[in-house]
């Protein structure tokens, strides 16, 4: 994925030497289960994870240019499944301390505006597990729909409900044409 930037952050490709910062969010028990993911226990298996996200480059990381550092990820994954066909979402974590600051919708907003415009999709999807109200809130600024429930299949914590969101193009065009 290309650099993109915000008011506050630079949402750029991961590099190896953000594994400290990386580390330090992903160790939080407050960040990873409510993505699906546990806890990582070590550096080791931390930088396994920047090495899959560079390979497979559909993930920023989310650099703050203040604090200078790598406070967060989001990713536009390209997805399959049987009854929507091959479909984008946008997956997002953000370290602890900086919730509650409007980044996470600002780089949500950010990334929708690159995959409508740039990447010319016509629909981008977006889900958070039932019981992440904070995430909710994130996606219903950002114009998401929601179209129902779903089980999300975690690799750590086997299926969890979630709620499923869409935002088509054509709506978002239409948001943005009322902000004027």
């Amino acid at each position: 994925m290309k650099t993109l930037e915000t008011e506050r952050l630079i949402l750029r490709p991961f590099v190896l030497s953000d594994l400290d910062d990386f580390f330090e969010y992903c160790s939080l028990e407050t960040v990873g289960p409510n993505a699906g993911w546990a806890v990582h226990k070590s550096k080791e298996f931390s930088k396994k994870i920047i090495e899959n996200f560079i390979e497979k480059d559909d993930v920023l990381a989310l650099y703050h240019k203040e604090d200078k550092k790598v406070i967060g990820s989001i990713g536009l994954h390209k997805k399959t499944e049987d009854d929507l066909g091959e479909y984008y979402e946008i997956g997002y974590v953000l370290s602890t301390p900086y919730e509650g600051l409007g980044l996470m919708t600002e780089t949500v907003k950010r990334v929708i505006e690159h995959a409508f415009n740039d990447l010319k999709l016509p629909i981008v999807y977006c889900e958070h597990f039932i019981e992440n109200s904070k995430s909710r809130r994130v996606i219903e600024k950002c114009y998401f729909k929601c179209i129902g429930n779903k089980i999300y299949k975690s690799i750590d914590f086997g299926d969890k409900e979630s709620k499923f969101y869409s935002l088509k193009k054509e709506d978002y065009i239409k948001y943005m044409e009322e902000k004027k």
